[in-house]
This record gives structure tokens, C-alpha cells and sequence, in this order.
């Protein structure tokens, strides 16, 4: 497969109260967001690639199945799967850390749900989800600092979105990367 070498800029983003989280409208379309309370690797990883395959999310493709349960198991990560009448149509995944604070890790809409407005309500609820993480998980301090990254690889309205929802900029850096002439697609390895 051919490969390219492609200048990506990463803009890391944070919230450091709840009160800075800006709502997104509610769609008038009713879109049901719901915490996947059981650890299922299967359901994460259609997720992740569902929605990352078109933006190079290749990290955890090369997972094993109790790679992703281990990382699914853990204390207070939870999975946010927001559904279109009874179909997934996006997710959020919350990584709590030490010290209060609970990053973002992968937040975002299958293609076919994208431009319908659902976007910025989805993460208004993941922002809301993890600034209010504690009172779900009895042994875990009170969030203090929410944050997540994205890259120029991301989708095009994503940083924008992030921005809109009260997410401030606190670092952002630059490299090059080599990467496959095009996104694996949401079916990796299916020709």
C-alpha cells in the first residue's frame, strides 16, 4: 500500500470547571445517549473503527480481545454510545486520571450520521458525563480538569466543535508522519 509522509498539527484542549461547558442545541431529531455499563471489547472496537476509520484512528486496531477488556475494565472508563432510532450513531470513551482529572478519548459520529446537528449535543453530553464521573464511581476524587486531543487528521469540524463546547486550546505541536495513502476505512483489512 502506498504511503505518504504528512505534516499533522495536534491542538490538546481542556475545561478546568463544569461551568465552562457551552451546550450544543438539543437536535430536534431524538437521539438517545447511553452508558454501555458493561465491558464488551466487540462493541468498543466496532466503535472505534466505525468511527475512526476515516481519520486514521489506527492506534488500537492491533489490540488483542483482553487488551481491550483490560483497558475497558478499568475503574471509572466509561463508554457513551449515542443511538438514532435504536442504531449507533456515535460515542464517547472517558479515560478518568489521576488527580481529578478525566480525558476524552475518543469522541465522535459515524459517517452516516455526520452533518445532522448531533455532533456538538453528543459531546456536549460526554463533557457533562465526565465532569460528573465521581458520582458514578464510588472510590474516585471529584473531576477537576477535563481534556482531550485532536489532529489535523480528525475530522474537519472537530476542533471547531470542541471550541464551540467551551474547550480551550493549551498546547499544540507539530510533526510528520507516515502514513497510508488513505484511512483504513471503517472495515481494516476487508477488501
Amino acid at each position: 500500500m502506498p504511503t505518504r509522509q504528512m505534516d499533522v498539527t495536534t491542538w490538546y484542549l481542556e475545561q478546568s470547571a463544569p461551568g465552562e461547558l457551552r451546550p450544543a442545541r438539543v437536535p430536534e431529531t431524538r437521539l438517545d445517549i447511553v452508558r454501555a455499563e458493561i465491558p464488551s471489547p466487540e462493541l468498543s472496537r466496532f466503535l472505534y473503527t466505525a468511527v475512526g476509520g476515516d481519520w486514521y484512528w489506527t492506534d488500537r486496531l492491533p489490540w488483542s480481545y483482553d487488551q481491550w477488556q483490560n483497558w475497558l475494565e478499568r475503574p471509572g472508563v466509561e463508554t457513551w454510545v449515542a443511538y438514532l432510532q435504536g442504531t449507533p450513531a456515535g460515542y464517547v470513551e472517558l479515560d478518568p486520571q489521576p488527580d481529578g482529572q478525566v480525558e476524552i478519548t475518543s469522541f465522535g459520529l459515524l459517517r452516516a450520521f455526520t452533518g445532522q446537528g448531533l455532533g456538538g449535543h453528543l459531546l456536549t453530553v460526554g463533557a457533562a458525563r465526565a465532569w460528573d464521573l465521581a458520582t458514578r464511581w464510588a472510590d474516585r476524587k471529584p473531576t477537576e480538569r477535563v481534556w482531550l486531543h485532536t489532529c489535523s487528521n480528525d475530522g474537519p469540524h472537530a476542533l471547531r466543535n470542541y471550541q464551540a463546547r467551551g474547550f480551550r486550546v493549551f498546547d499544540v505541536r507539530s510533526s510528520t508522519e507516515i502514513r497510508d495513502h488513505t484511512p483504513p476505512g471503517p472495515w481494516p483489512g476487508a477488501r
